[in-house]
């Protein structure tokens, strides 16, 4: 359905019947153009809340399909609602809902209208600079970004997510502009010179890797940006707020009047409605009482307008929030929610999710990277990484999103609500957060009461940050967990830091290189399981510091540097594969020399646990 998005179709039918996809749903139907029909099937009205949805393999974490009854009847009402949907039951005789009369309406006739000619007459006369266009889907945002390529004089390259969801903008471009891909795009503007291109146009923008786009726009004069403002690409308002607040200057621009279809299309206000993709009104901040409260999942979705403005500030402050987090949200298991209200406004909130509570032999499989469960993204990254191989089977909540309104950030809403959330839990073991590595970030956390337990080896491809991880502890197990994790960090600092580019001080290192038990059992893991280099990287290095063997392929790697290929063609390995085989036979070879007794101890004990 990705290949669907720039694209025009007329007239489609969705099977619904095994799996309700919402956002290929939603990618069809902003690709139908008027006069077209939708025809959704579904399983029997009635029975479809309480069968299992094929779709909920990718969003709910299970291992099986489960009931999504909140969502399923959230659609059904906004079906059932609308005098313009027809609902045609099996074995019952057709009887099409009667179409309201409507005004005369003519698609475009290949001109520009009102507001793109004045948008474009803009760019024409642009000297330098960065422009975003926002817009809801069939508003000519591609077609507005051909017409620039067709009138400017200027040599123009267009790149996107695809070449499928810049083909509008190539044809009306009349195949003046050239297409690349984003990342050979970057790769040419590091290789060659594009010093003679006049104009980048990017469609889709919000669907692109943000270090990615923000490296390309530097090449470039001008550079026009054009995202959608909600729907299965993410939302245009966040976009501005996250990715374009991180550049030195743009002008946002946009288009209200639809192309595709008439204003007050039938078809874009039910999916709008049923998928939350309108978003709200700015709310004044006018120095209202705020409130705050927990809700669980049912008392949510039974409160169809303050669900909608919670999803909403979700949506804004997190730009690739898709259709998938509202299936997510309203239906996997596991769900928590914290609120800030001014009235009836949801001016704060928190999502969070029940990760934990495995048992002893899972966890401990975890951590010999033998088994991989789905879901519980910081418990078990903590084993898997962290080397804390219990921390699986204590119960957790991790703050998955948290946001608060643009007008009132700065006034400790967010820091309330976290604390609302350490105050009022039971039966935990420590609240959790992964992020986005940033300073600012880091401190608001930091300010929370977490403590920075990992950090990730490789930049996000979504975001370029690195991700963090933190924990707040709320037990006296949670606090060991915390303690462990924070001086495992900082004891390996030295050498992560090396591979890791944070100007990031992390206290608590004593200087000590000797092996401790802890070092046998991560040298273990990666000698005797399968536990990545990575995880065992500073264990590893005070390996080779204990060890007279020459272990020339370690050394090679983690003492000079050498990349993975040198040392496969030194070596005389067959591949990188071979490489890791031969990096954890010379680990076991050092642990074997060291103390062959203590290396069978831990050999067995990560074999199984015992």
């Amino acid at each position: 359905m990705r290949q669907l998005l720039g694209q025009e179709r007329l007239h489609a039918v969705f099977d619904a019947g095994q799996s309700l996809d919402v956002e290929a749903l939603a990618a069809l139907c902003g690709a139908l153009r008027a006069g077209s029909w939708l025809l959704l099937l579904t399983p029997p009205w009635r029975q479809w809340p309480q069968l299992p949805d094929g779709d909920s393999l990718r969003w709910s974490d299970c291992p099986q399909p489960i009931t999504t009854p909140h969502f399923i009847h959230h659609l059904q009402q906004h079906l059932a609602d609308d005098s313009e949907v027809t609902i045609w039951r099996q074995d019952e005789p057709l009887t099409l809902a009667a179409l309201p009369a409507r005004e005369g309406w003519q698609p475009p006739d290949g001109r520009p209208t009102e507001e793109q000619q004045a948008i474009l007459t803009a760019l024409l006369q642009a000297e330098s600079g960065v422009w975003v266009l926002t817009a809801a889907r069939g508003r000519g945002k591609s077609t507005l970004a051909g017409m620039l390529v067709a009138q400017s004089p200027l040599t123009c390259w267009i790149t996107g997510p695809s070449r499928a969801a810049t083909e509008v903008a190539g044809e009306w471009a009349q195949g003046r502009a050239q297409f690349w891909a984003p990342d050979a795009l970057l790769a040419q503007c590091r290789e060659g010179d594009v010093s003679e291109v006049g104009w980048l146009l990017v469609d889709e923008a919000a669907a692109i890797p943000a270090p990615l786009l923000q490296q390309l726009i530097g090449y470039f004069p001008r550079v026009l940006l054009t995202t959608t403002v909600q729907g299965y690409e993410g939302t245009g308002r966040g976009f501005l707020l996250k990715f374009c607040a991180g550049l030195p200057s743009y002008q946002a621009l946009s288009l209200q009047q639809p192309m595709r279809w008439a204003q007050g299309d039938a078809l874009e206000r039910i999916t709008d409605n049923a998928l939350l993709f309108n978003e709200l009104p700015a709310w004044p901040a006018d120095g209202q009482a705020i409130d705050y409260s927990q809700a669980e999942q049912r008392e949510l979705c039974a409160d169809p307008q303050r669900l909608a403005r919670f999803y909403a500030l979700l949506s804004s402050a997190h730009y690739r929030t898709s259709p998938l987090d509202l299936r997510r949200l309203m239906d996997a298991p596991g769900m928590h929610f914290g609120l800030a209200q001014a009235g009836q406004e949801v001016v704060g909130a928190v999502w969070l999710v029940d990760e934990g509570g495995l048992s002893a032999e899972l966890a401990h499989d975890v951590w010999a990277g033998r088994r991989r469960p789905r879901g519980n993204l910081v418990a078990q990254s903590l084993a898997a990484h962290g080397g804390q191989w219990w921390a699986p089977t204590l119960r957790s909540r991790r703050i998955t999103r948290i946001a608060t309104l643009p007008t009132l950030r700065r006034q400790g809403i967010a820091r309330q609500l976290v604390e609302r959330q350490r105050c009022q839990a039971q039966g935990l073991d420590f609240l959790s957060v992964s992020f986005g590595y940033t300073e600012p970030l880091w401190r608001f956390w930091q300010s929370c009461g977490f403590e920075l337990v990992r950090i990730g080896s490789k930049p996000e491809a979504s975001s370029g940050c690195y991700t963090a991880m933190a924990i707040l502890p709320l037990s006296e197990q949670g606090e060991a967990l915390r303690h462990a994790a924070h001086k495992h960090l900082a004891r390996d600092w030295p050498w992560l830091r090396q591979r890791i580019e944070l100007t990031l001080a992390i206290p608590g290192d004593d200087g000590d290189t000797s092996l401790g038990e802890e070092d046998w059992r991560e040298l273990a893991g990666f000698a005797f399981a399968h536990r990545p280099l990575e995880a065992s990287l500073g264990a590893l290095q005070r390996l080779l510091l204990a060890s007279s063997l020459p272990l020339s392929a370690l050394r090679g790697h983690l003492q000079r540097r050498q990349s993975p290929a040198a040392c496969v063609e030194q070596s005389g390995v067959s591949g990188q594969k071979a490489l890791l085989r031969y990096w954890r036979h010379e680990t076991a070879q050092a642990l074997e020399q060291l103390n062959a007794q203590h290396c069978r101890y831990w050999r067995d004990w990560a074999q199984s646990l015992q």
